[in-house]
């Protein structure tokens, strides 16, 4: 008999361990194969995140609740949408190592499903944009084929589906400007801060 087994055949009156019988429904729907988003929450000097990751690999980082950000992937993804967070672990390791300035680049395996070619083009000229530099938003939109497309360069930036790991955050207006930023302002400005590439 599994724990999950063990768990239900306790009955109503047995306590329940609510983070082991999430774990074992997740460790079962891995096993087979009906897990198609896994998800876990971490604790950033922005706040909590949560990361969503499919077998091919991270694809969300949300700033939004854990309802809003489960609601989307199910929307988007798929209904089967699970807490599991031993999926999630090496990019919740990457992102501490990141916000503690230990980590410069990301390693994890990226899962583009969420975007079109062209948001695919302007966020891979943006993941090439080195810690502590910054781009434009004309740069991003001549490194996607279109000089002339800075506002929907702009729109696909906004639309990133997984800001810090692909780093929007490094992108601004020609003029210098902050620009806008899906967490808002003061989140890019705490990264830039982070990156050493404005003070604080």
């Amino acid at each position: 008999m599994t724990d999950l087994e063990t768990q239900l055949a306790a009955g109503p009156e047995a306590p329940v361990d609510l983070d082991a019988l999430t774990a074992a429904v997740a460790q079962r729907a891995e096993a087979e194969g009906v897990l198609d988003v896994a998800w876990a929450e971490t604790d950033s000097p922005l706040g909590p995140l949560v990361l969503m990751a499919t077998e091919d690999g991270l694809v969300m980082v949300s700033y939004h609740s854990v309802d809003e950000a489960v609601e989307e992937a199910g929307r988007r993804i798929s209904p089967r949408v699970l807490k599991a967070p031993s999926r999630l672990d090496p990019a919740r390791r990457e992102l501490d190592e990141y916000f503690d300035r230990r980590r410069q680049a990301f390693d994890v395996p990226l899962d583009w499903r969420l975007v079109g070619p062209f948001q695919r083009k302007v966020l891979g000229a943006c993941a090439a944009i080195p810690f502590g530099r910054v781009s434009t938003y004309q740069e991003m939109a001549a490194s996607a084929g279109n000089p002339k497309a800075s506002r929907a360069a702009g729109n696909a930036l906004g639309a990133n589906p997984m800001p810090i790991v692909v780093p929007c955050h490094r992108v601004l207006r020609s003029g210098g400007g902050f620009g806008g930023y899906t967490g808002g302002i003061d989140k890019k400005r705490m990264l830039l801060e982070l990156e050493g590439v404005i003070l604080a």
